[in-house]
């Protein structure tokens, strides 16, 4: 009977804040970021490309483009030092500006939308950043701030391609952050 009741507890763990679109998918938990997020439908998740991502990065997943449809890209990783849950909003659109700046280099980036979130139950904030790509395009970054405990912070990270606000690629970045769920930060 204790046997049981246990496995019942470790599947409702494993599975815990999964009632959105993407509940029952496979997730990818990152350690190094305090987070673990699901994998939609069409979406790749190779974890030996998590080991060449830059130190800022620690995993990611991708959506190639159909024909001419949006590609897409979701990363996560450890912030550099913990914030305060009222620094939050200051701390993610600034995040975000400098990230456009590093995927979008010399691209006019405006300021679409920030706000609060919660993620596993702990603060964060979310901006999304509309950038003008050089070839013409538009892209959107969408990043959100968890403050993952006391002593950690990590981000999720979402950049989507030729697409405008109402299309399902953002909205498939928004369901990806909205199955984020916080686990026991490393180190």
């Amino acid at each position: 009977m204790l046997v049981l009741a246990l496995i019942g507890g470790a599947v409702w763990w494993a599975n815990r804040g999964e009632d959105g679109p993407l509940a029952g998918r496979p997730r990818v938990t990152d350690a190094e970021a305090g987070l673990s997020y699901a994998v939609p439908e069409g979406w790749r998740h190779d974890t030996a490309k998590d080991e060449d991502l830059i130190d800022a990065f620690s995993s990611q997943m991708t959506k190639k483009a159909e024909a001419d449809g949006p590609s897409s890209a979701f990363m996560s990783g450890p912030a550099g030092r913990p914030v305060a849950s009222a620094d939050l909003k200051t701390a993610t659109e600034t995040a975000a500006r400098s990230n456009a700046e590093f995927f979008f280099p010399d691209q006019p980036a405006s300021l679409q939308e920030s706000r609060p979130a919660t993620v596993g139950g702990r603060p964060a904030h979310t901006a999304v950043l509309r950038v003008a790509t050089s070839d013409g395009d538009t892209a959107y970054l969408e990043l959100t701030v968890v403050a993952v405990d006391s002593a950690h912070t990590g981000f999720l990270l979402g950049l989507t391609t030729g697409g405008a606000p109402e299309d399902s690629a953002l909205r498939e970045l928004d369901e990806i952050t909205a199955s984020a769920d916080t686990v026991t930060a490393a180190g």
